[in-house]
């Protein structure tokens, strides 16, 4: 009789997907499963630099051909146009031809983009540092600008603070400014609140806190009682997921993201696994993680354990997804770890300073590390698929 591998397609090769593929692949013997990683791209981006790589810095290239060196995943340069759940297929295409590729467990993991939240003129006027196409972009007309001319960060979160802090300490000849709809860091505690004020004050940033942009032009923003210049406006108000899982029939949230249980299951595809920004992922008090690095990394181990536990035949185990700290960098030479409960909110205890700032450069390091040694340089040992006739094995073990 002949052996059918089980085939494992994870779309997205962010954090949470590559990891994912290198864990899958480091529990599962090679023999029994098809390990294919879809992306569009041929190397692995470290969204949390974007910033960096916005103002000119040089980021290091990490090629999916080299980290997947010997693993045995297979990575299929191509772009995911569709994915039909009930046939169980996904549709790519890489520009020159369109294939469906047929699944048996299926990781989701297509992440997200920038949200324009409909602001008018936002996606006409405004950059992005969501993605390396955006951040290149902004790059380009960062270096375009004169002495003197205006740079407005739209979103007081974390992405828009490491923004205006990274554009203002690299180019201290341009007018940075941040529009914050509520107040500077009013999340932080009294020590991390203090210490950015203190930084955004040093590099000269104004800050227009519990102000709304109602709109965007290509030299201004509008707020509902003023104008700002803007010879560059950079939106960073939060993130929006990918649009694919909202036209399947997976059970989703209002915002698209797929929901799951602990396991990082679909509670309505028992064969899809969704993770990283893309799954709705409650965490301590009831709380959906949020979208981000830290949020991602857990889920892809706790997927692929799960995926590798059932079809070996064992019963997957769920380990309490929580936060310990915010990693903010404030430019190259400061920084903020704010320490928080397992819900995310802030403890009094921050961290602050240059220590601070080469803290989270060992986390940036840490997470890029971490896609290439999925298992955190643990040994392992493959085990056998208990059966595999396709779809079943996971089927089974639920």
């Amino acid at each position: 009789m002949q052996v059918t591998q089980h085939r494992i397609i994870v779309i997205g090769a962010g954090y949470s997907g590559a990891i994912a593929a290198g864990r899958l692949a480091r529990r599962l013997r090679r023999e029994d499963v098809a390990i294919t990683l879809v992306n569009a791209e041929s190397d692995f981006v470290e969204r949390v630099r974007m910033h960096q790589l916005a103002v000119g810095q040089e980021l290091r290239p990490r090629l999916f051909s080299e980290m997947f060196a010997g693993t045995g995943v297979r990575l299929r340069l191509a772009r995911v146009t569709a994915v039909d759940v009930d046939r169980r297929t996904v549709t790519v295409t890489d520009g020159q031809s369109t294939e469906e590729l047929p699944y048996d467990t299926l990781v989701y993991a297509l992440g997200s983009a920038w949200n324009t939240q409909g602001v008018p003129g936002t996606a006409e006027h405004a950059h992005d540092i969501a993605g390396r196409p955006g951040a290149l972009r902004l790059r380009e007309r960062l270096a375009g600008l004169a002495a003197g001319q205006p740079v407005v960060v739209v979103g007081g979160g974390l992405t828009g603070l490491e923004a205006a802090t990274e554009i203002a300490e690299a180019r201290p000849d341009l007018d940075v400014a941040l529009a914050a709809r509520g107040g500077l860091g009013d999340w932080l505690s009294p020590k991390g609140a203090r210490h950015l004020r203190k930084v955004v004050d040093r590099l000269g940033i104004t800050v227009h806190e519990h102000t709304a942009v109602t709109a965007v032009e290509a030299d201004r923003v509008t707020t509902a009682d003023s104008t700002i210049p803007a010879a560059v406006t950079v939106w960073t108000t939060g993130f929006a997921v990918h649009p694919i899982a909202q036209a399947t029939a997976l059970k989703t949230d209002t915002t698209g993201r797929i929901e799951v249980d602990g396991t990082m299951r679909s509670l309505s595809h028992p064969d899809v696994y969704a993770i990283g920004d893309a799954a709705r992922v409650m965490g301590p008090g009831d709380k959906p993680l949020r979208m981000s690095c830290a949020s991602g990394v857990p889920t892809a181990w706790q997927a692929a354990d799960s995926i590798a536990s059932r079809l070996t035949g064992t019963k997957p185990t769920t380990v309490p997804l929580r936060y310990f700290n915010q990693c903010i960098s404030l430019g190259r030479r400061d920084g903020l770890i704010q320490y928080v409960t397992a819900d995310d909110r802030a403890r009094p205890a921050a961290l602050t300073g240059r220590t601070a700032a080469l803290y989270k450069e060992l986390v940036c390091k840490g997470a890029a590390w971490g896609v290439a040694n999925p298992t955190l340089g643990l040994p392992t040992r493959r085990r056998g698929v208990v059966t595999r006739k396709p779809a079943e094995a996971v089927a089974r073990a639920a």
